[in-house]
């Protein structure tokens, strides 16, 4: 399937970064329009007078006036259909795990490649969520091995439903789902909003944290 074309805001209080961003994704077929903000206030300011909205935010978290951890929380309550890939430097594992709790779609490093930052973006829109290895495991040792768990009730979900996270854990796109287990995309669909509503999870990426965590799943 072909990729579509997405919108995306640079959000970072260097310039000179913003500029080096800009000249990067506009080699990348899929982008569509680039905007920029040097802080939280002025990303909010600017989606309020952006139609269509973008489709993914590119936020640092070390901004004055309106830090990334802030605009990432007034963005998850204002505008929960956008996309947040955290692009930052900062490294700390309960820092990293703050945020996905709190409904980051992906967590990117300032040094990663041009070409893991593109799989990002292409993940992010198509599964909703992207983690790299380091924090895929970072996740799984802090939630699965030893830490303390929620005890769901995993009969909640059923079978079905089970396969299907099974399957987000494993990266899989609806349309992928949707073959795999001879459905409709919409079906699809339907069950991961319902694994969504039982689980109270806020989006993809927060959901296989909480099948990792819960034990619902192996992967």
């Amino acid at each position: 399937m072909r990729q579509r074309k997405i919108d995306v805001v640079i959000t970072d209080d260097h310039k000179l970064f913003r500029k080096g961003m800009r000249s990067l994704l506009g080699d990348f077929t899929f982008i569509n329009n680039l905007y920029e903000a040097g802080n939280g206030v002025e990303l909010l300011d600017l989606l309020k007078k952006t139609t269509p909205k973008p489709d993914v935010i590119l936020l640092d978290l070390k901004m004055p006036v309106m830090d990334g951890v802030e605009a990432n929380k007034k963005l998850k309550e204002i505008y929960p259909d956008i996309k947040v890939i955290v692009l930052t430097m900062e490294d700390d594992e309960q820092y990293i795990l703050h945020l996905i709790n709190e409904g980051v779609n992906g967590y990117l490093m300032k040094n990663a490649d041009p070409e893991e930052l593109e799989l990002a973006l292409k993940k992010v829109v198509e599964n909703d969520f992207y983690f790299t290895d380091n924090i895929s495991a970072l996740v799984f040792r802090n939630f699965v091995s030893g830490k303390k768990s929620t005890n769901i009730n995993s009969a909640a979900i059923s079978p079905r439903e089970l396969q299907v996270l099974e399957l987000i854990c494993m990266e899989y796109t609806a349309a992928e789902i949707a073959d795999k287990l001879a459905l409709s995309v919409r079906t699809v669909e339907g069950f991961r909003r319902k694994l969504l509503y039982k689980t109270g999870t806020k989006n993809m990426a927060g959901l296989v944290v909480y099948a990792l965590k819960n034990n619902i799943v192996k992967i």
